[in-house]
Formats: C-alpha cells, structure tokens, sequence
C-alpha cells in the first residue's frame, strides 16, 4: 500500500496529473460551452452546429506533430517549451473571447477559436510525448490514469463550471476565469521534472517526417497493433454514442440523464481511472487489457437489461456506474498501450498518429450507430455493441509477437509482459 500510495504522490505523477487538467480545459470552452453561450445569445441552431468544425485540428494533429519533435524551444526542454507557449497562447485566446460579443462578430469567434483549437491540439501533442518520456515503463499505467482523471476534471471545469460561473455572473466572467485557470497550470509546467531518458531528436525536418514510419513499420506486428487499436474500444464507443437518446426515448428526463449520466458518470469514471491504474502497477499490462475488455462489455450489456427494464433511475445509475468504471479502466490501460509502442525519439509524432487512427471507429463506425439501433432495437442493438468488442480483444493473444520500438529493447517488455 505504501508504494502505491508512493507512486500516486511522486512529482512525476502529479505533473502529469495537472497537466492532463491543462489538456482538457480548453477542449469544451469551444465545444458544448461556446454552443451554450451561442445559444444563449439566440444564434440559428444551423450556425450553432457549423461551429463544431473548429475542431479539426484535433483530428489532423499528426501532420505538424513532426515539428514539435524535430525543434527544440529555447526555454525549458525538448516537451515542457512548447507546453509553456501553448498555455500562454490558449490563456490569452480566452481572455480575446471573454471581450467578443459573439453574435455580433463571427469572423473574429471562428478565428480565435480556430485558434484555440490549434494551440490545444499542439498542447496535446507535446503533453502526450511528455508523458510517455517523463514516466518509467513500469509507471505508464498509473501514469495514464492519472492524465486521463486530469483530463476528466479539466472539462468538468469548462462545462459544468463555465456554465454555473455563466449562470451566477456572465459569459465574459466565465471565460476570464477559464483563461485565469489555464495560466495557473504554467506553474505546474515550470516546476514538472525533465524526463529522465535522454533521446536525440530528428536533426532534420525530412527525418522527423519520415522515420517514425519506418521506424513503426519495420516492427514485426505493426499492422496488427493498428488493427487492435482500431477494434479495442469499438463496442464501448459505438454503444456511448446512443447512450442519450436511448436514455431520453425510454422515458428518463432531461434532468436525470445529466445528474445520473453527465455528473455521476464522470466521477464513476475517474474511480475507474484510479482503479485501473492501481492494478496496471500490480498486474500486467496485457492481462489488464483482457481484464477491462471484458468488464467494458459486459457494462455495454447492461444497458440491454436496461432496456428491458425501462424507466428506473435506480437502474440507470448502476448501469451507468458500472459503464463508466470499467471505460476509466479500460482508457487508462489502452493509453499505457499506445504509449509504450511509442519510440521516445518520435513520440510526438507516433503518438499523434495512434491517437488519430483510435478516433477512426468513432467517425466511421459512429455514423451508422443511428441506424443500426433503430433497425435492431436498444436491447439488440447494446448486445451487438458487446460482441463487436470481442475480435479486439481476441488481438490480445498475439501480443507477445508484437516487437517493441527499436533501441527500446527493455522498454515496452517490462509493460506487457
């Protein structure tokens, strides 16, 4: 328990703690929270719904990940300079926005959120390449639960927080108050440890483009781990994307999905990160991945019983603590995943791609979620969503002929094995 306990409290832990907050704040500030405040204002719901392409650069983020990994800022090191700048860049965007009049100026809003969704992306970027070079292979678990839970609190923050500072004063109010949040994590930027491992970075922008994907190709399974990365959380996330119409075509109110669902659910979901993190130092990783694969589904069948069930809050509070306790377990431990087959001389640029092609079950898989839940009904459409689950995990049994980054021989052993 003592080491535990040890572990959670270290500086490297704490860092990455904080600066997951730093990566989630500004994510919801120009996504449901601008559309409140838009709507707030009046603003066509047409005009409303095209403001959810301000977040692209989220998406495309590896096409300039290579940048942060070839050039080195003059301050700080390799990750912590660009984190620096991307926080008093994002800082200073929010307070631009807490002096616009939204609905009066809406080429100066697309533009200065635009830009926030840039600074943010990169801010990702180089925190994600901090993470896995600052923690020990044996932390990677831990350490991406306690981003995860960061992350989590940083968008409870700019979405529950914004909206009730809003509500008591003004949007303007709350905005200054978001840029006043984004600045105190330069703090915790200055005083976060270097990493531990010194790697020499790309001395060319055509290397840095170029050789982490040789690099990754080169690996005996690389095509393998692209397919589990795809398939891992593909039942979790399809059954997610109907959750609220499911919750409100059954007969739930308004006001008990986001109690249960918005607030309980988050906090379930930071237990599951802990937990998960927990276990991933104890047991390892792979196993952990089997572990939470299954308890992901067997949540994901709940719903199925819920649906059956229909209109109980009690019932609905289970199902949605138990869902939201085994995803937080199951992030932590695909997160440790990606950052371990990550070569810490292209971090940036390798996790930025990982990261980009995990998004691609929710775009393409999501879109048909609609339909297939309305052809097949909630209770057959949630069951469906727990099968689809099972091929990503049966990836697992080849796991041990997936050859780790090259140089790191000792690296990404110690986490799967």
């Amino acid at each position: 328990m003592s080491s535990i306990l040890s572990a959670f409290t270290s500086r490297r832990m704490l860092s990455v703690f904080m600066l997951g907050f730093s990566s989630g704040l500004p994510f919801l500030l120009i996504g449901s929270t601008l559309k409140a405040w838009l709507k707030d204002l009046n603003v066509d719901l047409t005009t409303i719904g095209l403001f959810a392409l301000v977040g692209t650069p989220y998406s495309l983020k590896f096409l300039w990940s290579p940048f942060l990994d070839r050039y080195t800022l003059p301050f700080l090191d390799r990750r912590r300079g660009w984190i620096l700048a991307m926080q008093v860049a994002l800082a200073i965007c929010m307070l631009a926005l807490s002096t616009l009049q939204p609905d009066q100026n809406y080429s100066a809003l697309v533009a200065i959120t635009c830009a926030v969704a840039f600074f943010s992306a990169t801010q990702d970027i180089a925190i994600d390449a901090y993470r896995r070079e600052v923690l020990r292979p044996e932390e990677l678990g831990l350490g991406s639960s306690m981003a995860v839970n960061g992350y989590r609190i940083g968008m409870l923050l700019a979405g529950a927080g914004a909206l009730t500072i809003a509500d008591q004063w003004d949007w303007a109010s709350s905005y200054r108050v978001m840029a006043f949040a984004m600045l105190s994590c330069l703090v915790f930027t200055l005083i976060a440890p270097s990493a531990e491992i010194s790697v020499q970075a790309p001395k060319t922008l055509k290397e840095a483009v170029i050789e982490p994907f040789l690099e990754y190709f080169k690996r005996s399974g690389a095509i393998e781990v692209l397919i589990f990365i795809l398939l891992f959380k593909v039942g979790d996330q399809m059954a997610s994307d109907m959750f609220t119409p499911f919750y409100l075509e059954i007969g739930f109110t308004k006001t008990e999905v986001g109690l249960v669902s918005k607030g309980f659910g988050v906090w379930a979901s930071i237990v599951g990160g802990v937990a998960g993190g927990i276990l991933l130092i104890r047991y390892p990783l792979i196993k952990c991945l089997w572990l939470f694969g299954a308890l992901q589904a067997l949540s994901t069948l709940g719903f199925s019983w819920l649906a059956s069930v229909g209109n109980n809050v009690s019932g609905l509070a289970g199902v949605v603590f138990f869902e939201n306790l085994t995803s937080g377990m199951g992030t932590a431990a695909f997160i440790a995943f990606m950052a371990g087959v990550c070569n810490t001389k292209f971090t940036a640029t390798q996790y930025a791609l990982l990261s980009s092609f995990m998004g691609v079950p929710r775009i393409f898989f999501g879109s048909a979620s609609g339909y297939l839940a309305k052809n097949m009904g909630w209770s057959t459409y949630f069951i469906f969503c727990a099968l689809i689950a099972i091929p990503g995990m049966l990836m697992l049994f080849r796991a041990r002929k997936w050859s780790q980054p090259e140089g790191q021989s000792n690296e990404v052993s110690t986490v799967v094995d």
